[in-house]
């Protein structure tokens, strides 16, 4: 049983590693800087998930805190992008009106 366990666990984390490698690969290539904000947010997201998995594997308790303190940085640097972000979007906007206008 403890075999079929550490084969479960290992098969996650290989399968959570490929998924984290295909969301990077959308962070670099996304058209848009959304598409790079949600991946930024998703793999955020995934590694709480492997800091979860290994928790669970190894048995070991302050990893489970170390994932709550890391889901609270991953939330806030997506919050920080988004405000940086809309400030670049209005800014860019400002500037259009004020040279469509004159």
């Amino acid at each position: 049983m403890e075999i079929a366990y550490r084969y479960f666990c290992t098969g996650s984390m290989i399968v959570l590693t490929i998924l984290s490698a295909m969301v990077l690969i959308r962070c670099i290539l996304g058209p848009r800087i959304s598409d790079r904000i949600m991946a930024v947010n998703m793999i955020g997201t995934l590694g709480i998930i492997m800091i979860g998995t290994l928790t669970v594997f190894l048995g070991e308790g302050y990893l489970a805190d170390i994932g709550m303190i890391y889901a609270i940085l991953s939330f806030l640097a997506v919050v920080v992008l988004c405000k940086v972000y809309t400030g670049v979007y209005r800014e860019r906007k400002h500037a259009e009106r004020e040279q469509g206008g004159k």
